[in-house]
């Protein structure tokens, strides 16, 4: 994490909460949207011109987390398997650090729902938009873009 991510850590506590009203009509579960979020990092695009200057979501590993995203989706409501019994073994959190790229297995993650990802995508960039805004709206977004124009 960059010392303008580390600067940012509240402001993003803060718009997570603001921002739980938007997972909870979406298409996604909260645990869902933490994987999500987990696959998910965040850049600022042109940060050394005032008026260019964007904070995006970079959700490159996102296609890698949908099996993961699915298998919690598959979950009965207490927290049981998965319906069905395609669990590779490693458990739960091995899964995901493999998602990522983090553990053993690799392979393709083919059977990704492209809807599903594109919905994703795209209330990742909502969550983005939402937390330039709330910096914008506290007079941090010249300090937090000038910090990751000078790294």
């Amino acid at each position: 994490m960059t010392d303008w991510q580390d600067m940012i850590v509240g402001d993003r506590m803060a718009v997570d909460g603001e921002f739980d009203p938007r997972v909870d009509d979406s298409r996604f579960t909260r645990q869902e949207w933490g994987l999500i979020m987990t696959a998910t990092t965040f850049e600022i695009e042109s940060p050394e011109d005032d008026e260019a200057a964007e904070l995006v979501a970079n959700t490159e590993e996102l296609r890698g987390m949908m099996p993961e995203i699915e298998k919690v989706a598959e979950m009965d409501p207490m927290g049981g398997n998965p319906t069905d019994d395609t669990d590779s073994g490693g458990g739960f959190l091995g899964s995901v650090f493999s998602a990522l790229g983090l553990g053993g297995g690799g392979g393709g993650h083919g059977g990704v729902d492209e809807e599903k990802l594109e919905a994703a995508e795209a209330l990742v960039a909502d969550y983005a938009t939402e937390l330039q805004a709330h910096l914008e709206s506290d007079d941090r977004w010249d300090e937090i873009r000038a910090e990751a124009a000078s790294e």
